[in-house]
């Protein structure tokens, strides 16, 4: 099924190249300290980094509904992981990354458009809605690997605290992603195994999923349930709240260089 899809339609876009570059870039100004404004490179480099982060978690979706069956999907340009060519922009990296800055919660919304019906089998569908959240799971591994393999000491301190927010995000977001809340992942998992009715009546909420997870959030005994979860998965990870904590102080460059010790 892949030899029908054009070159390019898999070429990666420049777009995803230039917000790679972007994390590059910030990434050597937080570790040399070469930017005056420590905060606002560790911002450029969250920010870049989480939109980098979402492109993969929608390619995710697209690949595994491309060998599921989809072959529309290269048409579309989601093989590219150029996020304009997402079908819901507002929800695929604006709210998002509004949602960072807002609370610092990783919670990517629905983006590619998948034609469900060229794709046989309820296992291969619950398995394109976990693909998403699953990168999420593997970039999280992968950003905590100086931590768990004990190689963080010669790390700056402030890039150590950057990596370890950007961490905190990939969590959030495979956690909620993974709730079976219509409009998320965690529902998509589970829909192929309900009955039609029960989809039915469920359908007409599923716009309003990601928006009502982001309100209950907000409900003081829901965040610190969910925070504590975070944390121990960190901690688990071998990240602590120390770096999570600054990282996220130095990410909010526009309220001030925070003062804090750069050790622990």
């Amino acid at each position: 099924m892949t030899t029908a899809i054009a070159r390019s339609d898999r070429r990666v876009s420049p777009v995803f190249l230039a917000l790679v570059a972007i994390m590059g870039v910030s990434a050597w100004a937080v570790w040399t300290n070469f930017s005056t404004s420590k905060g606002f490179a560790v911002f450029l480099f969250v920010v870049s980094g989480w939109i980098v982060s979402l492109c993969l978690h929608e390619y995710a979706h697209a690949r595994t509904a491309l060998h599921g069956g989809d072959i529309s999907i290269g048409a579309k340009g989601y093989l590219t992981l150029n996020p304009l060519k997402y079908t819901h922009a507002l929800l695929s990296i604006v709210l998002p990354v509004v949602f960072v800055i807002m609370g610092g919660i990783g919670l990517p919304g629905g983006a590619v458009f998948i034609e469900r019906g060229r794709i046989k089998g309820r296992v291969r569908h619950s398995l394109i809605s976990a693909a998403g959240p699953l990168t999420n799971v593997a970039v999280a591994v992968a950003l905590t690997a100086p931590f768990w393999l004990g190689t963080v000491d010669g790390v700056p301190a402030v890039f150590r605290y950057a990596l370890a927010f950007l961490a905190l995000l990939q969590v959030t977001a495979a956690i909620l992603n993974f709730l079976p809340v219509p409009g998320l992942d965690g529902y998509g998992v589970i829909e192929p195994w309900l009955s039609a009715g029960v989809r039915r009546q469920v359908e007409p909420f599923a716009p309003f999923g990601l928006i009502a997870v982001f309100g209950v959030l907000w409900i003081p005994e829901v965040n610190q349930l969910f925070f504590s979860a975070v944390d121990a998965i960190l901690h688990a990870l071998g990240v602590n709240g120390w770096d999570t904590y600054w990282g996220q102080e130095y990410f909010r460059f526009w309220e001030g260089e925070p003062e804090s010790p750069l050790s622990l």
